[in-house]
């Protein structure tokens, strides 16, 4: 069962959510919070395995809340959840250690399905928050041709499965276009991340997006 913390200061949002998450059998919100302070104390209180949290709130906010839930709950993932897809907004929260970006008009069938992923140790984002930091990183100079010297530790198909990633494929995806097993991709998943010096997937695709892998 995945323990839930529903965090927005607005009482029909933290309803709704609620009625969603919990039509699932296989989840259970134990909590919701009026803020990202108190969202991190009753992680911490219940245990939860996922906070759904939402970036502006009165009191403390979800950005400020995504380093709360972290200091209270280190297992804990942290799903943020707003109406606007703002640059900003999406680069703070995933460089803070968001495990996924959505907005609130993702559709129930997909929100359950982000959770899922996310409280497997995958990373989600929505596809016009995806698009949107596609479109800031473009804008930026092009890079040289090549691969770039931050990647160039990784094997030709380690780079695939980096581009794979890049792309917000999960490793059931990757699997199938790569035509490798799931267990064969968590593999190289790991071996990327280490020789890349980041902690998740969520930091290699920024990284991506800077190297210009993506675009």
């Amino acid at each position: 069962m995945i323990r839930l913390v529903v965090a927005d200061d607005q009482d029909l949002v933290r309803a709704g959510l609620r009625a969603i998450l919990e039509s699932a059998p296989d989840m259970t919100v134990v909590a919701e919070a009026a803020d990202g302070a108190q969202a991190a104390r009753l992680a911490r209180e219940h245990s939860a395995h996922v906070v759904l949290m939402d970036v502006q709130m009165a009191g403390t906010d979800g950005l400020t809340g995504i380093g709360a839930v972290a200091a209270a709950i280190p297992s804990a993932r942290v799903v943020m959840l707003t109406m606007y897809d703002v640059d900003d907004y999406v680069s703070q929260a995933l460089r803070a250690g968001a495990s996924g970006f959505l907005l609130k008009t993702t559709p129930p069938e997909d929100l359950l399905a982000a959770v899922r992923r996310v409280h497997a140790g995958e990373h989600v984002l929505g596809p016009t928050v995806t698009a949107r930091l596609v479109e800031s990183f473009v804008r930026r100079p092009t890079p040289s041709s090549g691969v770039p010297e931050e990647l160039s530790s990784l094997t030709e198909r380690e780079l695939e499965v980096f581009d794979a990633i890049a792309q917000g494929l999960s490793n059931a995806e990757i699997s199938e276009a790569l035509f490798l097993s799931e267990a064969t991709v968590k593999t190289y998943v790991t071996r990327i991340l280490a020789k890349l010096g980041v902690r998740d997937r969520v930091r290699a695709v920024i990284l991506a997006y800077e190297c210009g892998r993506v675009g």
